[in-house]
């Protein structure tokens, strides 16, 4: 760091300084604050999600005991064919949301597999795509966390180490040139005095 001038343009320098930085903390302050809240909300959202899941798990526990029959083969019965992840941006934040999900049913005969295994499409259809909501969910927690992590360091650098440093700045700089002031003035008696000396002698 360059040493600290003590004159007049280094205070008004340091001034200018301050004003800014005494002017961007508030902003900063509200973005961390909105990011907070878009974190909590991620978090809800996440929470919500892994219950729809444990939900539909139950729902096939509850709903489909027949599944535990080993002459049915449901193997492929349905995959994620495709899906889509988009960026939204979020109080400044790039995130990703899901567009579109493509699960696939592949195709079975009606008469050849038991009646219950339309319910088990359907069930199985909506697990994976809560599973795949989920999965975007808790991405979307991990950005948010590194976005409030990094706002509340700027946040901490503007309160806690360049407002400071500034004010201490410009006290310093203050108190140099109120002791330079004082100097020249006590220097200007001592010339008159001297002066009034030499003229009176």
């Amino acid at each position: 760091m360059a040493r600290l001038q003590l004159n007049k343009s280094s205070l008004a320098r340091q001034q200018m300084q301050l004003k800014s930085y005494e002017r961007f903390l508030p902003s900063l302050d509200l973005k961390r604050q909105q990011l907070m809240a878009e974190r909590a909300k991620a978090r809800t959202d996440v929470m919500r999600l892994q219950q729809e899941v444990r939900d539909l798990a139950q729902q096939v526990g509850e709903k489909l005991p027949m599944l535990a029959q080993q002459g049915v083969d449901l193997n492929g019965l349905v995959e994620l064919k495709d899906y889509k992840v988009t960026e939204v941006n979020v109080v400044g934040v790039k995130m990703p949301a899901l567009d579109r999900i493509e699960v696939a049913v592949r195709p079975y005969s009606l008469l050849a597999k038991p009646h219950w295994v339309d319910a088990t499409a359907q069930l199985l259809h909506d697990m994976i795509e809560a599973r795949l909501r989920v999965t975007v969910a808790k991405a979307r927690v991990k950005i948010f966390d590194k976005a409030v992590a990094t706002i509340t360091q700027r946040v901490n650098l503007f309160e806690k180490v360049l407002i400071p440093r500034a004010k201490a700045n410009i006290k310093k700089i203050r108190i140099y040139l109120s002791d330079e002031q004082m100097q020249a003035v006590v220097r200007s008696k001592i010339s008159k005095r001297k002066h009034a000396q030499e003229a009176v002698s």
